[in-house]
């Protein structure tokens, strides 16, 4: 399996394979927290604050401008709830799992 934090998203045309539901499984493994919903991954963050959680947000537009892969994000005062599907294949994709392992990462800097 390839470390996601490495990866950098690519560009996928409606033409490209979708994971397999075994590739799916695996990914999901390494992301604490994450589950899927059909064509969809997602995870809810928790923070003291309002101030914490636009912050996360802020943080997570960086890395998802950077990687040009984007989610929907729903936000409250104290929570925030990210989710990934490529449209493009309207489907599950390895970006997907890339950008949830990194907002993962970051979240990590947070809780500390």
């Amino acid at each position: 399996m390839q470390d996601l934090l490495s990866l950098h998203c690519q560009y996928y045309s409606q033409n490209d394979p979708r994971l397999s539901p075994h590739e799916i499984t695996e990914y999901l493994k390494t992301l604490t927290g994450w589950t899927v919903n059909e064509n969809l991954i997602s995870k809810t963050y928790k923070f003291k604050n309002y101030y914490q959680t636009i912050a996360f947000v802020n943080a997570v537009a960086y890395i998802v401008h950077e990687q040009d892969h984007h989610p929907e994000i729903k936000l409250t005062y104290n929570s925030c709830v990210v989710e990934f599907t490529t449209h493009s294949i309207n489907a599950l994709s390895l970006n997907d799992f890339i950008c949830a392992a990194k907002i993962n990462n970051i979240n990590k800097v947070t809780e500390e």
